[in-house]
């Protein structure tokens, strides 16, 4: 009775707290100077036309590093404690899948790959980027082990391609203190012509690199998932 009445004081509490702040909200009328100097000089800085990207991946470029960080460090979580868990649970023998599944599959694959490899490599000029990107890679695993759930991936494998794309991740950022203005300055680079696919300095191959990364931390944690639904 006491463990119900706290979580309804704390439920009501929060509740309390979000109608507050949504009655008090008023939206601001004009950018600040920081929104301001983007929205005016992102474009001939850094090169983009897709401004929220030059954000994310030049002047922000450190917290796209500890996101991708994060990510990283929760793949490594999931596995970790599933491997644990999968050595005391009994092996499950799963279903086969239809042939439906087995053929939409096939052609989709392929598909859905391309289409992630084209959403972060154009990230600077359309909506989309690296972490979109690297999630629809991995929705091609997810796929994969919806049609064969006893499929095995090599950790290895993965693990190899999240490293290398996290390490000149880094390298990248480092040639833009060096050779630029600061970390992941992307106009160590040339520039290019706005608008067209080769331009915004380093921004492709950055984002390149984090759709890589991205994609590869999610597989690791949808595999590790499956492994342990399976055993």
């Amino acid at each position: 009775m006491i463990k119900r009445l706290s979580v309804s004081l704390i439920l009501a509490s929060l509740g309390l707290i979000f109608v507050a702040l949504l009655l008090g909200y008023s939206p601001d009328e004009e950018l600040n100077v920081t929104g301001r100097y983007y929205a005016e000089h992102t474009a001939e800085d850094i090169g983009a036309a897709n401004i929220v990207t030059a954000i994310i991946v030049t002047y922000r470029g450190l917290d796209t590093l500890g996101e991708v960080t994060v990510l990283f460090l929760t793949a490594s979580i999931v596995g970790l404690v599933l491997a644990r868990q999968s050595k005391n649970t009994p092996t499950i023998q799963a279903e086969p899948a239809g042939e439906l599944l087995n053929i939409g599959s096939r052609l989709l694959v392929p598909l859905i790959l391309i289409l992630g490899a084209y959403v972060f490599i154009n990230g600077h000029l359309t909506p989309g980027g690296g972490f979109q990107g690297g999630a629809i890679i991995a929705s091609a695993t997810l796929l994969m082990l919806l049609t064969d759930p006893m499929r095995r991936f090599s950790h290895r494998l993965i693990a190899i391609i999240e490293s290398i794309a996290g390490l000149f991740f880094v390298t990248i950022g480092l040639l833009g203190i060096f050779l630029a203005g600061g970390f992941l300055d992307n106009r160590f680079m040339p520039i290019g012509e706005f608008g067209s696919l080769f331009s915004a300095g380093a921004i492709p191959i950055i984002y390149s690199l984090i759709g890589l990364k991205v994609g590869a931390e999610f597989s690791s944690m949808l595999v590790s998932l499956s492994e342990a639904e399976d055993s």
